[in-house]
């Protein structure tokens, strides 16, 4: 069912990035944009209720990050709450991840109705992504970022559940972590007394100014004044001091650190089996993905020197079927390509299929700062006071 929908998802989403062109894309840009309107001063309404204790904020006595952007997807959001896990793990703090597990599989309905209803009943406990331990879930029903996330970080507790407050609480409770990390969590405003770690694309920090459904912004840009640090990714050494300047319209007071995402190396889905980025120097290759920008992974392959031969970009959060791994497999092969080469967040979603005759490959990616007299690790602690 879901599936069915991804063309309509897809044109919507042409409509948004202003892709789409003909008589249908005109006709349905001015209700969106009327749409936009509501909703952007929704949102505003919203966080002033927040910010005035109209709303009930609540504290859990332990230190809370927050991760998020304003836009939707495409910041590189994952590869920087693993790396502030790992920093956080590496200050001898006990990290839990709380998230909301977007696509994953929903709970049944009767329990989502007795959870938000039924004042006085236990709720039901979260879904445990991972234990710490061991990972309990796959992706499908914890979701993209927390399967993966779970997958790469063993000693950190990873839990799904829209409502993070509850989520909170169980992490505290049953694994003694004393810092809680909220994936995508810039626009959870029930947990307060928390740090904001802010991600803006460089590249496209607002898009067409416009919020959702007409833009990709999820609430107007003076939202930036709520948060404490501002990472900008996907610099790559180039000029940034315009998009700069636009922050600060809305924001004097956080810090702003230039960043860029950079691949670490190549990894075999079936055996695990690592390459290094000079594989791909003069291979001819695969490619295909399923995330919010397809493009950008693309002109990766061929920077790092590979020759694609066949490449095909799928709906954001696209599940794969067998069939279609298959046909991608088989048109590579056709066009004298030697290896499938994917996403590592895409790779979560490929299903189970028997070793061929090429191998399908995910890049791994990392986060760096562009200023090298600082590393990562020492702004985050800085920011958060850690020793």
């Amino acid at each position: 069912a879901l599936k069915a929908l991804e063309p309509l998802e897809q044109f919507a989403t042409d409509v948004i990035l202003d892709r789409a062109a003909g008589r249908r894309a005109s006709l349905l840009k001015p209700f969106l944009l009327l749409l936009a309107t509501v909703y952007a001063g929704i949102m505003r309404v919203r966080a002033r209720f927040y910010q005035d204790a109209i709303f009930r904020r609540y504290s859990v006595g332990v230190m809370v990050i927050s991760v998020g952007n304003l836009t939707v997807g495409g910041t590189g959001k994952t590869p920087v709450v693993e790396k502030l896990a790992r920093s956080l793990q590496e200050a001898g703090r006990r990290v839990a991840i709380l998230s909301r597990g977007y696509k994953s599989v929903p709970k049944p309905l009767l329990t989502r109705l007795a959870d938000k209803f039924l004042p006085g009943r236990t709720p039901s406990p979260p879904r445990i992504v991972s234990d710490g331990k061991s990972v309990l879930l796959d992706s499908a029903q914890a979701g993209d970022e927390p399967f993966m996330l779970a997958r790469n970080l063993p000693g950190v507790a990873v839990l799904v559940d829209s409502d993070r407050v509850k989520s909170a609480r169980h992490a505290i409770r049953h694994y003694q972590a004393d810092t809680l990390l909220l994936d995508d969590g810039f626009q959870y405003l029930r947990l307060g007394d928390r740090f904001n770690l802010l991600l803006v694309d460089r590249q496209n920090p607002f898009g067409n100014q416009h919020v959702l459904p007409r833009g990709v912004l999820r609430e107007p840009p003076d939202a930036l004044r709520r948060a404490d640090l501002i990472l900008l990714t996907k610099c790559s050494g180039k000029d940034h001091a315009e998009v700069e300047e636009k922050i600060r319209r809305h924001n004097r007071h956080a810090p702003i650190h230039p960043c860029s995402h950079h691949p670490l190396h190549l990894e075999n889905l079936l055996t695990g089996e690592r390459h290094p980025l000079s594989y791909l120097r003069g291979l001819r290759v695969g490619a295909i993905a399923a995330i919010a920008v397809p493009e950008s992974f693309m002109e990766g392959l061929v920077r790092l020197g590979a020759e694609i031969v066949y490449q095909r970009a799928f709906a954001d959060h696209h599940r794969f079927s067998a069939p279609e791994v298959e046909n991608a497999l088989t048109r590579t092969r056709a066009r004298r390509g030697l290896a499938l080469i994917t996403t590592e967040k895409d790779s979560v979603r490929f299903p189970p299929f028997p070793p061929r005759d090429i191998p399908v490959l995910f890049l791994r990616v990392e986060i760096s700062l562009l200023d090298e007299s600082q590393t990562f690790e020492q702004v985050i602690r800085s920011a958060l006071r850690i020793r």
